[in-house]
């Protein structure tokens, strides 16, 4: 990925901030690890600054008003809190399955997702309001809830795999001209090889916990415009999954962090190392990126 593409907005930064110090500001981890990974890939030094300055505001200004605010934002006690803590339990088995996700079939996981939401049904059906407005609210989000969880269970019926758009059938496969490499001497070969043949070459790192890199091989690989952009090339990919000694050296040889990274080599058998992809990239955007890296 471009620079430009690769960093993001501080905006977006800052929202991340904010949410990181909402929901509790001992897990700003993994959203910091992001960020210095975007750092470390893409060298700008300024830039980076700049997206954990922005971080740092996005944290720090809801917690500021809060403290200014003596009390006055923060919600009060009632019977409507309890609805609150059981409705984060029903978020919890959602994240429970999200993670599930990673491991297990598509059509599983697709009639796992009616728990959380049955759970929140019965949650808002039951939730205790003193007024009228709040229990009236309540109750038609336990039926949009139900309703969302039928559209599931229909679509897992049909077998639709995208909760997101249950009642979408699932896309036919598309069999990507992958070339599984593992070591080092594995990429140098195959590299040269594919330059002796005057053709580029196209590096993925894969794991098979790693959701954007299934989203990559779903929804911007297979599409006509990447094919074509890649049409000369080689495509390699590394499945780092098990992350043993010799994936580690693979990935400390091209100081790639985790998969999703994507590296593209030209036909001198050099990386475009400024065009380097890391996380999901859409298909508009991925294949201009490719003829530009590959031209």
């Amino acid at each position: 990925m471009s620079t430009q593409q690769k960093s993001g907005s501080s905006t977006g930064v800052v929202v991340m901030g904010a949410l990181s110090a909402l929901i509790v500001t001992t897990c700003v981890g993994p959203a910091l690890v992001a960020a210095l990974s975007v750092i470390g890939q893409s060298g700008e030094i300024t830039r980076g600054g700049v997206a954990l300055f922005a971080m740092a505001i996005g944290m720090g200004v809801p917690l500021l008003a809060v403290g200014a605010s003596a009390g006055q934002l923060l919600p009060r006690a009632g019977a409507w809190m309890e609805t609150v803590k059981q409705s984060m339990g029903a978020m919890m088995l959602a994240v429970a399955v999200w993670m599930l996700s990673r491991i297990l079939p598509p059509t599983v996981t697709m009639w796992l997702w009616i728990i959380p939401l049955a759970a929140m049904v019965v949650i808002l059906a039951r939730a205790a309001f003193r007024t009228q407005g709040g229990r009236l609210v309540a109750r038609t989000l336990a039926a949009v809830f139900g309703l969302y969880a039928v559209l599931i269970g229909v679509g897992a019926v049909r077998g639709a795999t995208n909760p997101l758009h249950p009642l979408q059938a699932a896309a036919e496969k598309v069999d990507l001209p992958f070339e599984r490499i593992k070591s080092v001497d594995d990429l140098t070969a195959r590299i040269a090889a594919a330059n002796a043949e005057g053709r580029t070459v196209m590096l993925d790192f894969y794991a098979d916990w790693c959701v954007s890199c299934k989203e990559m091989e779903h929804y911007t690989f297979p599409k006509p415009a990447v094919m074509a952009a890649l049409s000369n090339t080689v495509w390699l990919q590394a499945d780092v999954t098990a992350n043993d000694a010799v994936d580690q050296v693979l990935l400390k040889h091209l100081g790639v962090f985790a998969p999703p990274t994507i590296a593209f080599f030209g036909t001198d058998g050099v990386e475009k190392r400024n065009y380097r992809v890391v996380g999901f990239m859409k298909a508009e955007e991925f294949a201009p990126l490719v003829r530009s890296a590959l031209q």
